[in-house]
C-alpha cells in the first residue's frame, strides 16, 4: 500500500508539472493586458515584457530590467500591477515623452549588413528616428533620437524592424474610420501589416493602398503626444492643410554605419 501511495504522489507531481508547463506562454506569444485571460508566465528562458496597458509579450530581450517605472502615475500603477503578477517592466526614461525615449532599452549603435536606419529629413524633426515607442517591442511608431533610432528594410511590401534575437517586428497601417480622415497612425506588431503597401523611391519611403488615391504617396506627419513623437502617414497634400500641433515631413533611409545627430 505504501508503494502505491508513493506512485500516485508521484503522479499528482509529475501532472502539476506538465499543467504548469502548458499555462506558460510560448516564445512570442502574448502573455499579459487589458482584458488578456491566457498564459501571463512564459516558457523557460522567456519573460513576460510590458509593451503597453493592453499588451504584453514573451521574449528574451528584456528579462533582465528592472519592473519599475518613472513616467506618468497612470504609467506607474498600470507597470507595478503587472510587475506583481509576474510582467516584466523595461525601466522607463526620465527623459521627456516627447523625445521618443519611453523605455531605456540598448538599442543597437552599428548598422547591420542590408538594414537601414530610417529618419526624417524635414525640420523640426530633421534627423529624428524611426522607432516602436516601446524599443524592440510591438507599440506604435514614433520618432526618436538617432540613440534610440531602429533597423529597418523594406521586403515584399512590409517594413520590417530588427530584433536583437534575430526576428522582426512589421509596421502595421491603421486604417480609416471613414472617408474624412486625413492621417493615419502606424504600430509595430509580430504580424505583418494588410493595409497597403510600402517601397522606397528613391530614398524615400512611399505607401500605397488601392482604396486611396494619395497625393503624395511620401508624405508622413509628425505629431507630438504623451508617447511621444509620433508619426502618421498624410493622406493629403504635403505641408497643405497641416493639422495644427503636427509638421510634415519624409521618411529617407540612411545607411551611414552609425546613425547620426541633428548637425
Amino acid at each position: 500500500m505504501a508503494r502505491l501511495t508513493f506512485n500516485l504522489s508521484t503522479i499528482a507531481v509529475v501532472s502539476a508539472f506538465f499543467a504548469s508547463a502548458a499555462a506558460q506562454g510560448a516564445a512570442y506569444s502574448q502573455c499579459g493586458g487589458i482584458g488578456w485571460t491566457g498564459a501571463t508566465t512564459c516558457v523557460s528562458g522567456w519573460c513576460c515584457v510590458y509593451s503597453n496597458a493592453y499588451y504584453s509579450q514573451c521574449l528574451q530581450t528584456g528579462c533582465s530590467t528592472a519592473t519599475t517605472s518613472t513616467t506618468a502615475t497612470s504609467k506607474t500603477s498600470t507597470s507595478s500591477s503587472l510587475a506583481s503578477s509576474g510582467v516584466t517592466v523595461p525601466i522607463t526614461s526620465t527623459s521627456t515623452p516627447a523625445t521618443g525615449t519611453s523605455t531605456a532599452v540598448t538599442t543597437i549603435q552599428t548598422l547591420l549588413p542590408n538594414w537601414l536606419w530610417l529618419r526624417s529629413d524635414e525640420a523640426p524633426y530633421f534627423h529624428q528616428y524611426v522607432r516602436s515607442v516601446n524599443s524592440y517591442a510591438p507599440g506604435d511608431v514614433i520618432l526618436g533620437n538617432y540613440t534610440t533610432g531602429g533597423q529597418f528594410q523594406i521586403v515584399n511590401g512590409q517594413i520590417e524592424h530588427y530584433l536583437p534575437d534575430g526576428t522582426f517586428l512589421y509596421v502595421n497601417v491603421r486604417q480609416p474610420a471613414n472617408s474624412t480622415v486625413t492621417y493615419i497612425g502606424m504600430y509595430l506588431a509580430t504580424t505583418q501589416n494588410t493595409f497597403g503597401t510600402f517601397a522606397f523611391s528613391g530614398d524615400a519611403v512611399t505607401w500605397t493602398v488601392a482604396s486611396i488615391a494619395r497625393p503624395n504617396t511620401s508624405a508622413f506627419l509628425v505629431c507630438p503626444n504623451s508617447e511621444g513623437n509620433a508619426l502618421y502617414i498624410n493622406l493629403g497634400a504635403y505641408a497643405y492643410l497641416t493639422p495644427t500641433g503636427c509638421s510634415d515631413c519624409t521618411i529617407n533611409y540612411y545607411n551611414g554605419a552609425t546613425a547620426v545627430p541633428r548637425i
